[in-house]
C-alpha cells in the first residue's frame, strides 16, 4: 500500500499533522518508536501556556491529541524509522521489522534537551527540574530558582524568570558567557540575578520536589548549596535526526533546514515541530508546524 502521507514521530507536530491530513481527506499514518503519543510534554507535568486547557498535564494533552487522531481514523504504527529513500514520487521508508510507501513524508521527530547527568535531575523532572522557562516559569512567582547555561538561550531564560521569580541564580561553568553581548549585559543589569561563574551543578536536592542544588567552583573546589525551588537546564538541545539516513539538508547542529512551510530541501519530505530550523520550539508552535506541513502536501500534491 502506498499512503498519502508518512508522519514519523507522535510529538504535538506529528499529531496535528495526523488531524489535518484525515481532515484533508489523505491516508495518513503516524510511525512512532514508543505506543504512548506525546514526545516531550509526557515529561511535563502541567502545561499552562496551551490556549483553552490550562493546567493540563503533558500526559493529558497529549491523550487528547492521540484520542482526536484516533476518532478521525488516523493509523498508528510501531517502529523506528532508520532510512527514507526518495524514489522521486515516492519515498520508502525502511524500519527494522518493515518498509513503508508514502506520497509525501512528514518529519517530526522532535528533539531532546540535554541532561546535566548529575543526582537528582531525573528524580525530579517535572517536579522543579525544567528544561523550558517559558513552559514552566509561572509556576515558580516570587520563588527563587537557578538557571543552568551560558548561550542565548539560557541567558534569556534568567530574564524571563527575572520578571516573577525573587531571586535568579545562572549557573555557567565557564568564565564568561557563549550568549550576544546585549544579552549578557542585561543580565548583568538585573539586581536580581546573581551569576556563579567557573561552576557545575553537582547534585540536585529534594523529597517531594527540588528544595536545593549542590554547587562546586571548578577552580576553587568549593561546594555550596543553594536553596531553590527549581532548576530551569539550559545547555542545548540535540535534534532526533542522527539515526536516519536520507535525510534533507541539515544544519550544522542537525536541523532540517526549513520554513515554516514545512518545505526540505527534497520535494515530498516536509519537517514540522522542533526538528525543524525555528526560533521558538513550544507545544503551540510544534502543532501549527503540523498543520503548515499538510498545507504544503496539499499544494505538492496539486503540481504532481
Amino acid at each position: 500500500m502506498v499512503y498519502d502521507v508518512v508522519i514519523i514521530g507522535a510529538g504535538p507536530a506529528g499529531l496535528a499533522a495526523g488531524i489535518y491530513g484525515k481532515r484533508a481527506g489523505f491516508s495518513t499514518v503516524i510511525l512512532d518508536t514508543s505506543s504512548i503519543s506525546g514526545g516531550q510534554i509526557l515529561n511535563t507535568y502541567e502545561i499552562d501556556n496551551y490556549p483553552g486547557i490550562p493546567g493540563a498535564s503533558g500526559e493529558e494533552l497529549a491523550d487528547l491529541m492521540r484520542k482526536h487522531c484516533e476518532k478521525l481514523g488516523v493509523e498508528f504504527l510501531r517502529g523506528r524509522v532508520s532510512s527514507i529513500i526518495d524514489k522521486g514520487e515516492t519515498k520508502e521508508l525502511v524500519t527494522k521489522k518493515d518498509t513503508f510507501e508514502a506520497r509525501a513524508v512528514i518529519v517530526a521527530t522532535g528533539a531532546t534537551s540535554r541532561m546535566l547527568g548529575c543526582p537528582g535531575e531525573e528524580e525530579f523532572s517535572g517536579m522543579g527540574v525544567s528544561y523550558c522557562a517559558t513552559c514552566d516559569g509561572a509556576f515558580f512567582k516570587e520563588k527563587v530558582v537557578a538557571v543552568v547555561g551560558g548561550g542565548d538561550v539560557a541567558l534569556e531564560d534568567a530574564l524571563y524568570l527575572s520578571r516573577f521569580c525573587s531571586k535568579v541564580y545562572l549557573i555557567h561553568r565557564r568564565d564568561e558567557f557563549r550568549g550576544a553581548f546585549v544579552l549578557q549585559n542585561q543580565v548583568k543589569a538585573k539586581n536580581n540575578i546573581e551569576i556563579i561563574y567557573d561552576s557545575t551543578v553537582e547534585a540536585i536536592n529534594g523529597e517531594d520536589c527540588v528544595k536545593s542544588i549542590t554547587v562546586k567552583n571548578k577552580k576553587t573546589e568549593n561546594v555550596t548549596e543553594l536553596l531553590v525551588s527549581g532548576i530551569f537546564i539550559a545547555v542545548g538541545t540535540d535534534p532526533n535526526t542522527k539515526n536516519i539516513a536520507g535525510l534533507p539538508d541539515m544544519d550544522e547542529k542537525g536541523y532540517i533546514i526549513a520554513d515554516e512551510t514545512g518545505e526540505s530541501s527534497i520535494p515530498g519530505i516536509f519537517a514540522a515541530g522542533d526538528v525543524r530550523t525555528k526560533k521558538l520550539r513550544q507545544v503551540i508552535t510544534a502543532t501549527s508546524d503540523g498543520a503548515n506541513a499538510i498545507a504544503s502536501i496539499e499544494r505538492y500534491f496539486q503540481k504532481q
